[in-house]
């Protein structure tokens, strides 16, 4: 049964702009849709009418990622006496073709196009109405619309420009709707842009209309209709270096092009601060800025493929690294940020994003990236130009990470407007007790302790290179007691898993969850409990057959429509199936790609949204989406990168000269080809059957090993790359 699950809505995308609309291109204010830019919503409500008349949706599909067309016809209209035959008072349904392009770059540039196929001259009225609220992006996404300023709106007839100003003390925001190159000069009337023509038989009509957000004194440039054609033309030119596969798979390269189509989507020039230098937004539509967590995960996930990512993530979060102390930001010195934010409510302190610091894991995570980012290119001087916020993303990590001094990574929050939860499901009940009691602050999180045992010793192996001995033996040791604490107290023994977390008591949170996947990606898990660990995540209520659920379906919070409560996150997945092939649970690490890849299928384009319902796999079923999901969405579409590397067992140490490549291919992906694997100063193509390997070219400087990583058997040893 083929099936094409997506959102209802038509998005497109270019650097921190989106518009979200219907699929005949309309707009409600009460919808979750509109242009936003920089956290504003611009354009909250839009309808086109012909002589009073909606026009009829025929078919409406993006062309790329930033340009979106609507196919449409006139449905029955009512004509004036004369117009249409003798006497005649209505057109008959379709003889009017109306097709509407956006193409957005700075603000929307938008096309009429209008054809007759009547065979009388016709008049027309056509009437578009454009509202305007200036709604902070949190406002529109938790439905509470407040109009705190004031809104004044001018028509300046001659230059064929309607103005929209917001004002609320010192946050100014501006659109301006520009008429440009209409077969007739529009007029102005009842909130809307009218424009009366006769079209004659055969005979088409065209109008550009320009919206222009005005952010500050600087006015965004468009695109000319000229400018349009060559484009749209030349849209698939990408600027990502291109890393490749070809597969034994009917759909598998679908979803890998996809996936990077995505990742070039969501690239935001403001944070490109050089070449090869890249930042992704979180996610379209609530995430379309920088984040600590989401831009540090993508750069693991996609280290394989786009290292450019772990280059912006470490440039931009170095560069917002705090320096100070301030509560209500959840800041403290050293400390990643989570969230950037420049709308209205952030811009008056009325929220405390600009930028916020409220995320347990984004510091530890810091680190682990500079490692991966120095593994898979052995340029030693990334270490240099990160080490110094590397330490003191450590040295919050073992005080302030501590809330309490003892020995484990917790997080509680000193804003009044801070998050209550700071781990990655940071939603206000996705952390709970067995039964369904929210636990009290500090939480110390299963996976936060696995994130700092990885980090300190990475961050060892940093300071060997820089010739510490001392200071890394120092970490070393601080992991071993980690470690060896972790397991005395988190080890959930009747469960064969590891308890969520701790709560404020040091009580344990008995929830079985994704989260100890996590622990087995980091290593702190031991080799005789690791398989338990695999087993509990495999079980039928954590495994739905699409993939490893947030929460046990044996939960008495569980719902598999919840956000954390027991959906499926492809991200978690990519990390959970890492784990399981770091203890050789080759079967299980592959059943988990292939149920991803199968809801990937199903999905629309083939694109992984941020999340769907963590309903079960059975016969005839499809995934079922999350209302709301973020789609496309940087982790999700990134987690496609890592769980072929994971199934091509590919590890690069790049302190060694060396990737390891040991593959174990299932049956329903018989061969995968890579292109352009790019690791130290070159780039590899690997061939792969089964187990089998063939190293086409390899001009990386790196000798490549069939087989795997050789793994140290103490806990606090330094791990080899990813």
């Amino acid at each position: 049964m083929d099936v094409a699950i997506g959102p209802s809505t038509i998005t497109i995308n270019h650097d921190d702009r989106f518009l979200v609309a219907q699929p005949d291109g309309t707009m409600a204010p009460g919808d979750d849709v509109g242009f936003f830019a920089r956290d504003t919503r611009f354009v909250s409500g839009y309808r086109l009418t012909v002589n009073g008349r909606d026009p009829v949706l025929l078919n409406a599909a993006s062309i790329t990622h930033f340009s979106v067309r609507h196919e449409m016809v006139t449905p029955e209209l009512p004509l004036g006496t004369g117009l249409f035959g003798a006497g005649a008072a209505t057109l008959p349904a379709r003889s009017i073709g109306l097709r509407l392009d956006r193409t957005i770059k700075g603000g929307i540039h938008e096309d009429y196009d209008l054809t007759s196929y009547a065979p009388q001259p016709v008049r027309l009225l056509l009437e578009v109405a454009i509202e305007s609220d200036f709604a902070d992006i949190f406002d529109v996404r938790f439905k509470q619309l407040l109009t705190r300023g004031e809104t004044q709106t001018s028509w300046r007839e001659k230059a064929s420009e309607l103005r929209t100003s917001y004002r609320n003390e010192t946050f100014h925001r501006a659109l301006l709707v520009r008429v440009a190159n209409a077969g007739v000069a529009p007029q102005f009337a009842n909130g809307r842009l009218v424009f009366a023509f006769v079209l004659e038989p055969k005979a088409s009509w065209h109008a550009c209309i320009h919206w222009l957000p005005i952010i500050g004194r600087k006015r965004p440039t468009l695109l000319g209709c000229s400018e349009l054609v060559s484009v749209r033309a030349t849209a698939d030119a990408k600027v990502l270096p291109r890393v490749g596969i070809e597969a034994d798979h009917p759909v598998l390269p679908a979803i890998w092009r996809q996936a990077v189509a995505d990742m070039e989507a969501l690239r935001i020039q403001e944070f490109a601060v050089g070449r090869s230098v890249f930042v992704p937004a979180a996610g379209i539509p609530w995430y379309v800025t920088l984040f600590g967590r989401d831009s540090l995960v993508v750069a693991m996930e996609a280290i394989s493929g786009f290292p450019e990512f772990a280059a912006g993530a470490l440039d931009r979060l170095a560069a917002y690294q705090a320096t100070d102390d301030d509560a209500e930001q959840d800041k403290e010195i050293g400390k990643v940020p989570h969230e950037l934010r420049f709308g209205e409510l952030a811009e008056l302190g009325l929220l405390p994003f600009a930028p916020y610091y409220g995320t347990a894991d984004a510091t530890p995570l810091f680190i682990i990236v500079l490692s991966y980012a120095y593994e898979w290119s052995a340029d030693k001087r990334v270490l240099r130009r990160y080490r110094a916020a590397a330490e003191a993303a450590l040295r919050w990590m073992l005080e302030s990470g501590d809330r309490d001094g003892d020995g484990f990574q917790e997080y509680g929050t000193r804003s009044t407007r801070g998050l209550f939860n700071q781990g990655w499901k940071d939603s206000a009940v996705s952390i709970q007790h067995d039964d369904g009691r929210i636990p009290s602050l500090p939480i110390a999180l299963c996976e936060l302790q696995g994130y700092a045992y990885d980090a300190m010793l990475r961050m060892a192996g940093i300071r060997e290179v820089f010739g510490d001995d001392e200071g890394a033996a120092d970490l070393r040791e601080r992991a071993r007691r980690l470690f060896d604490r972790f397991n005395d107290e988190f080890w959930w023994e009747a469960e064969g898993t590891y308890y969520l977390g701790l709560d404020g008591e040091k009580r344990p949170i008995r929830s079985v969850a994704s989260n100890a996947g996590h622990c087995l990606a980091s290593g702190i898990v031991p080799p005789e409990r690791a398989g338990r660990v695999v087993d509990r995540l495999m079980a039928p209520d954590m495994f739905s057959g699409w993939g490893v659920r947030t929460l046990s379906s044996e939960h008495p919070s569980y719902n598999p429509y919840a956000y954390h409560l027991g959906s499926v996150w492809p991200h978690d997945n990519a990390t959970i199936c890492g784990g399981f092939r770091r203890f050789g649970r080759v079967e299980e690490a592959q059943r988990i790609a292939e149920g991803i890849f199968a809801a990937a299928e199903r999905f629309d384009a083939y694109r992984l949204p941020e999340l769907f319902a963590g309903l079960p796999r059975e016969r005839g079923a499809f995934p079922v989406q999350y209302l709301g999901a973020n789609v496309p969405q940087a982790w999700a579409a990134a987690s496609v990168f890592r769980f072929i590397a994971i199934l091509c067992g590919i590890h690069v140490t790049g302190s060694q000269r060396t990737i390891y490549a040991n593959p174990n291919l299932p049956d329903w992906l018989p061969s995968i080809t890579i292109s352009n694997l790019r690791a130290g100063k070159g780039a590899a193509d690997l061939r792969i059957e089964h187990d089998r390997l063939e190293v086409l070219s390899n001009t990386t400087g790196f000798e490549i090993v069939h087989g795997p990583v050789p793994r140290l058997t103490d806990p606090a040893a330094h791990p080899p790359g990813r």
